[in-house]
């Protein structure tokens, strides 16, 4: 005895033999059947069984096939039920017919017993598969809107970052400018002050450089372009990073007189500021730190080179990634900690519509980076 098969088959004919015929064939496969003799009945044989396939006739007396599966799929589950359409009629329009009253599968009488079990298995696999890939869209689904989510709660963090700490931190080196210009500290007081400041102003830019980054991935990131003077940019930034570089025993050199750029003020100083605050943590003692600019064309080519170790040549991609960590001997090229700062730079310079690259230094690294001229 065959095992009974999880399936109900719902044969709906007006012709007692043929529906007598369809039921034996399925039974001795395992599936449960229940019959009706005409249109109307079929419906309502339906509603109350919920068969997991129909098998339809198209000719009847009160409604044809066509009208009884129209009907039938509003009815609930109609419209996953596989049908399957039986008919003597052999021609194309009925096909078409059957297809556009939402048949699934079109069958001629006489149906042989084997034909009609490969149809049934068939309909009810294509029914499973249809039912899981509608699991795997609705999984899909809610994939993605926890990710939306979670992108909403990332946006909101940012803000928090930006506009709750930006706040305490400008207040921080406001106060530490004030300590430093107060004659009666003394120097080694003055120098602390100093420090705090260049922290201070360090934490900034990092939080700004979450903010860039963020509107980066989301394509917001617009530069405001202006004509600027880039000796002038550059020498702020030299003047801002001379204590630090004092520190380190790096000398800071700038060769770019008479350069003009067509750039955002404020992204540039800050891609500059980072790279070259980059290259003073890994610059050797006594060495130094240039930051060059040449014209190229319809393009300024801006280089700042120190003479650290380097970095190897399969990494210089990755090194603009988030949150990446090189090592090169002794040399990090990005901590986690401040891991935004090159990515902010990659993606400030390609807001501009250039590039940025790295290239050896003999000895060292120098970060390169090419803005195209604008009107």
């Amino acid at each position: 005895m065959v095992a009974e098969r999880a399936g109900k088959i719902l044969v709906v004919d007006d012709n007692e033999a043929n529906r007598s015929l369809a039921k034996a064939t399925l039974e001795d496969e395992g599936y449960t059947v229940v019959l009706a003799a005409g249109g109307a009945e079929g419906l309502a044989t339906f509603a109350s069984e919920l068969p997991d396939c129909v098998l339809l006739d198209v000719r009847m007396p009160d409604l044809d096939g066509f009208a009884v599966c129209e009907r039938l799929r509003a009815l609930p589950r109609g419209a996953e039920t596989p049908v399957l359409f039986l008919t003597a009629l052999r021609d194309v329009d009925t096909f078409d017919r059957a297809l556009r009253a939402g048949g699934d599968d079109f069958l001629t009488k006489p149906v042989r017993p084997t034909e009609l079990v490969v149809r049934v298995q068939t309909a009810l696999e294509l029914r499973r598969v249809k039912a899981e890939l509608s699991e795997h869209y609705t999984r899909l689904k809610k994939q993605r809107d926890d990710l939306q989510r979670l992108q909403l709660q990332k946006e909101r963090l940012t803000a928090f970052v930006v506009h709750d700490l930006k706040n305490p931190v400008n207040a921080m080196d406001l106060h530490a400018q004030l300590l430093v210009r107060d004659k009666a500290l003394s120097p080694s007081a003055r120098d602390s002050a100093t420090q705090i400041r260049t922290n201070a102003r360090h934490l900034t830019r990092m939080i700004l450089n979450l903010l860039d980054v963020s509107k980066a991935d989301e394509g917001q990131l617009v530069p405001k372009r202006a004509d600027l003077d880039l000796s002038e940019l550059v020498a702020a930034v030299v003047a801002e990073l001379e204590v630090n570089a004092r520190s380190r025993d790096v000398e800071l050199r700038s060769s770019v007189a008479g350069v003009r750029v067509f750039a955002d003020e404020d992204l540039l100083r800050r891609v500059v500021t980072n790279i070259t605050e980059n290259a003073l943590r890994y610059a050797p003692a006594s060495s130094a730190v240039t930051v060059t600019a040449t014209q190229d064309g319809d393009a300024t080519i801006v280089c700042i080179a120190d003479a650290g170790p380097g970095i190897p040549v399969d990494m210089r991609e990755k090194v603009f990634d988030p949150f990446v960590q090189v090592e090169s001997g002794e040399r990090v090229v990005s901590h986690t900690s401040r891991g935004l700062g090159l990515s902010f730079c990659k993606a400030a310079v390609e807001a501009h519509d250039g590039r940025i690259w790295i290239e050896d230094a003999s000895p060292g690294t120098a970060f390169c980076l090419r803005l195209p001229h604008g009107s």
